[in-house]
């Protein structure tokens, strides 16, 4: 018997449904990804991902951009449709990928590179300069602020890189030291915001 399809990603998350996303704007407008609910897989709504891509209007195009917990892929796909000059993806959850890589060959993202693996891994074996780093994972997962501070240690970030994360609004992070929020909002108990690396103060001042 085929599964049901859900166009309320929360609502499958907790069925077991497949479940669709709404790619906004930009190349693929209007298209739609599916997914499988996973334990902790929570695609970034439309309203947030709105906000979230009118914050880098100006900044997506030609960009260099990290997916960390790909998930849904909703924001990657996002990213490329708007004009991103690469994505890479890392999800560590097998069935996952597989349905990821169903999605980047239905769409012929070429400008997309999927890794299998935790996001940990990724940024201890891998060194790339990247633009815009998205950092969403499962609300469950109390790492991020130590996944914040690996990002910055290991210095894969381009000069002037933008880091999204999302976050439960009870549990804001701590930006790694020297960052800072210059974008914060909320969405009900969602909290999201971007991180950028403050400028360095004067000797003198």
């Amino acid at each position: 018997m085929a599964r049901k399809r859900s166009n309320n990603p929360a609502l499958a998350a907790k069925t077991g449904q497949t479940s669709e996303v709404r790619i906004i704007a930009g190349e693929w407008r209007g298209r739609r990804l599916q997914f499988r609910s996973a334990k902790g897989l929570r695609p970034t709504g439309d309203r947030v991902r709105e906000t979230l891509f009118n914050w880098l209007q100006h900044a997506v195009a030609g960009a260099q951009c990290l997916d960390l917990f790909a998930g849904s892929g909703a924001l990657s796909f996002e990213a490329v449709s708007r004009g991103a000059a690469r994505v890479v993806m890392v999800e560590a959850h097998y069935p996952t990928v597989r349905q990821l890589q169903s999605q980047i060959a239905t769409f012929k993202a070429d400008r997309m590179v999927l890794w299998q693996g935790s996001a940990f891994d990724y940024l201890q074996s891998f060194e790339h300069g990247f633009d815009i780093v998205f950092l969403d994972p499962p609300f469950a997962d109390a790492t991020l602020d130590r996944m914040l501070a690996v990002l910055v240690e290991r210095h894969i970030l381009n000069p002037g890189a933008l880091i999204y994360v999302e976050y439960p609004q009870l549990r804001v992070p701590t930006p790694p030291a020297g960052w800072a929020f210059y974008r914060q909002h909320k969405a009900g108990e969602v909290g999201y915001g971007l991180l950028r690396k403050q400028p360095e103060k004067p000797l003198n001042a």
